[in-house]
C-alpha cells in the first residue's frame, strides 16, 4: 500500500529526521511506536474512544460498578485528569449510549472520582447509609419523570388545553 509506507534512507531533512512536508505516511510499526497512547492494555478500544471523547488515554482499570461503569487511573497524568469513567451502554434498563450524565456514576465511586479519597471502592467498601438509595437514580432533568416543586402561587400564564370532541 503506497500510502502507509516511507523509505526510511529517503526524504530524511538535515538532521536525520523527516523532511517537512504536507503530509506524511507511516508504517503501522511506526504509527504505534511513535504514538506511546496506542501501545498500552485497550488499544484496541482506542479508535472508539477517541472518536467519543476526542483524547486517548491509558491507565490502569481500578474497578467497575453494579453498572458496568468503568473506572480508570493515571498518576501520570495531572491532578484533576488522571481519574476518569467510561460509561455503561445501559443503565436502569435505559440506552444511555447517547445521554451520558454525570449523575450515572453512584455515590461509592463519586468520593474516588473526584479526590476526596485515595481508597476506591473495590478496596474499602463504603459505610451504609440510609439516605443512600439500593438502585442508584441518575438525573432525570427534561423528562417526564423530573422533579417539580409544589407552588402555591397562580401562574401568570395560564396554558390553553384544546377541548375534546366526542367521537362519532
Amino acid at each position: 500500500i503506497p500510502l502507509l509506507t516511507r523509505s526510511r534512507g529517503q526524504d530524511r531533512g538535515s538532521h536525520g529526521g523527516p523532511a517537512p512536508s504536507r503530509t506524511q505516511a507511516w508504517t503501522a510499526p511506526e504509527a504505534t511506536s511513535s504514538r506511546p497512547c496506542l501501545r498500552g492494555p485497550g488499544r484496541e478500544q482506542a479508535p472508539g474512544n477517541c472518536g467519543w471523547v476526542n483524547d486517548l488515554k491509558t491507565g490502569t482499570l481500578i474497578g467497575t460498578d453494579k453498572y458496568g461503569n468503568k473506572y480508570y487511573e493515571d498518576k501520570r497524568n495531572f491532578f484533576g485528569r488522571h481519574r476518569w469513567v467510561i460509561y455503561t451502554n445501559e443503565m436502569n434498563g435505559k440506552n444511555t449510549f447517547w445521554e451520558v450524565d454525570g449523575s450515572m456514576v453512584p455515590p461509592e465511586w463519586h468520593r474516588w472520582l473526584h479526590s476526596m479519597t485515595d481508597d476506591p471502592p473495590t478496596t474499602h467498601p463504603p459505610v451504609s447509609r440510609k439516605f443512600i438509595w439500593e438502585n442508584h437514580k441518575f438525573n432525570l432533568s427534561g423528562t417526564p419523570g423530573q422533579y417539580v416543586p409544589y407552588s402555591t402561587t397562580r401562574k401568570k400564564i395560564q396554558e390553553w388545553i384544546p377541548p375534546t370532541t366526542a367521537s362519532k
